[in-house]
């Protein structure tokens, strides 16, 4: 009696337990996607119906599989069939706003400027996606923090990316560039004209460049953390459409287990740098004007000014070693991959398009001969703009903006509940025939001459940076960089797209040519 008392008593605590958890999951994996199905619909939103747990997951994997067998049938901007099938399929079928499941998920996806404006200035609703903690991790610091830590971080960081300080780190340009021309010109020299692939240099300019600009250190001394970043990205492309379930990214996979032990490594050389930077400073030697001297700087200040005032919360005061070690890893991701993407687009369209390759050339020539381009020139480079512009509209190097909706929101006339996710498919926006006319998959640099707002006709249609108070902070940077390496290699070669060049933009977290940039360098 005893016994059947005891197991009535353990199986009510099971029931207890167990009935909750399980209705709580049948809840997530059926019963609320089901439900905000329904509530989108009845907003007047189209989009595809919910399928148990996996959404429309296994749908666009396996469209994206067929879709990246085949490269572009010739040379056309109009790429977006190729890298995202599923979401152009929905798009002919719904029109550019409506909603798909990635897992039991809602993702809306919108496209009309005055959407994304609100979206992107209402950061208190609409927050960075933390949905997948591998891309948490390849992206952290600034670009993933909320709230009063961004507040924080940004703050901390500004300094390093003003106007003055960005001519200081002008000679670390010239001389990451100067390496590959210098390079270029000796094949050159030797064979009359010569065919490359020129991908795997331009992103050592831009690597060496983040080295420099960032840490004070060459290319050679950045080069394992810069080989480290490029498997994490690739990495976590692999890892990121399965972390939706929870748990599932502690499972040690072949491929979560070299992600952590890259992030280790990377840990470890990045606080050399900086233990390194600090015996320095504490010995007494000036502070460097590169982005760690600045930041650690900075960094130092604030707490001492906090210390002084006897703030209580010292605590939230500053960055940790953690912190700081996280903005570094960001400076060499965001800052050598954008970069270089941005440099290897506008490389192969200037050589596609020989017209507009003169017209940057003359400006070039014009404003510094053969000489050293100067901040104040480059910075006066008007076709040069409008021709990175317009890279930067039809190849943006970041193809997608997503947002977590924190607490229940309005976004124009549509009510979202939390926990669902908002998308912006950059390709979508700009190169909306609505916006850009009938040209909008086409290279017409000339649509910028007079600027973005007359280009956009006033809307927030054009963000390969972002918009808003979060708008990327390297901006500057990364534009003044590629204008210096465009008018070095401008003024010392004239470029032919090679015939071997297979067009076949591939997104692996930033968008690239799949089968590299074989391009004809021919010495002026």
């Amino acid at each position: 009696m005893e016994k059947m008392a005891e197991s009535s008593v353990l199986l009510s605590v099971v029931c207890i337990i167990v009935v909750p958890l399980l209705m709580k999951v049948v809840n997530w994996v059926w019963l609320r996607p089901k439900k905000l199905e329904k509530f989108f619909r009845q907003q007047g939103l189209s989009g595809t119906s919910y399928k148990f747990l996996f959404g429309d997951d296994k749908d666009s994997a396996s469209m994206l599989t067929e879709a990246l067998k085949n490269p572009m049938d010739g040379f056309s901007h109009d790429y977006f069939p190729r890298i995202d099938p599923f979401r152009h399929h929905l798009a002919t079928k719904f029109g550019n706003n409506f909603f798909m499941w990635f897992g039991p998920i809602p993702v809306i996806q919108i496209s009309k400027p005055e959407l994304i404006k609100e979206l992107l200035i209402k950061t208190d609703e609409f927050r960075k996606v933390k949905l997948s903690p591998i891309f948490n991790r390849l992206l952290p610091g600034l670009i993933s923090c909320e709230e009063e830590k961004w507040v924080k971080h940004r703050k901390l960081i500004n300094p390093a990316f003003h106007v003055e300080k960005l001519k200081l780190m002008l000679p670390a340009f010239h001389d990451s560039c100067v390496e590959v021309v210098n390079k270029w010109e000796m094949l050159v020299s030797e064979k009359g004209r010569v065919e490359l692939d020129v991908s795997s240099d331009l992103m050592q300019i831009s690597a060496d460049v983040i080295s420099r600009a960032a840490f004070g250190s060459n290319y050679q001394e950045g080069h394992k953390i810069f080989e480290i970043i490029q498997e994490q990205s690739v990495l976590a492309h692999h890892l990121e459409r399965s972390m939706y379930f929870p748990g599932l990214s502690y499972i040690p996979t072949a491929n979560s287990r070299k992600f952590k032990q890259n992030e280790g490594q990377m840990y470890t050389l990045l606080k050399a740098i900086i233990d390194k930077r600090k015996e320095e400073t504490e010995a007494g030697e000036a502070v460097k004007n590169d982005l760690l001297g600045i930041l650690l700087d900075s960094n130092s200040k604030e707490i001492q000014q906090a210390a002084g005032k006897n703030n209580k919360n010292n605590q939230n005061v500053g960055m940790s070693l953690e912190e700081v070690i996280d903005e570094c890893k960001l400076f060499y991701l965001a800052g050598q991959e954008t970069t270089s993407t941005l440099l290897v687009w506008s490389m192969i369209l200037l050589s596609k398009h020989q017209d507009w390759q003169q017209r940057a050339r003359e400006e070039v020539l014009q404003f510094f001969g053969d000489k050293l381009p100067d901040f104040e020139g480059l910075s006066r480079l008007k076709t040069v703009n409008m021709i990175l512009y317009e890279v930067l509209r039809l190849y943006p190097p970041v193809l997608r903006v997503s947002r977590w909706v924190h607490k229940d929101a309005t976004l124009g006339p549509l009510s979202i509940p939390s926990g669902a996710m908002i998308s912006v498919f950059l390709n979508m926006v700009q190169c909306d025939h609505n916006i850009w006319g009938d040209d909008a998959t086409e290279f017409n640099p000339e649509r910028f001459a007079e600027g973005v707002a007359k280009a956009t006709k006033g809307t927030s249609s054009f963000i390969p940076f972002g918009w808003g108070p979060r708008i990327c902070i390297g901006e500057k940077l990364s534009m003044t960089e590629v204008k210096m390496a465009v008018s070095m290699i401008l003024q010392r070669f004239s470029l032919e797209l090679s015939p071997s060049y297979i067009h076949a933009p591939k997104n692996v977290v930033f968008l690239r040519p799949e089968h590299g940039a074989q391009i004809i360098l021919n010495k002026l």
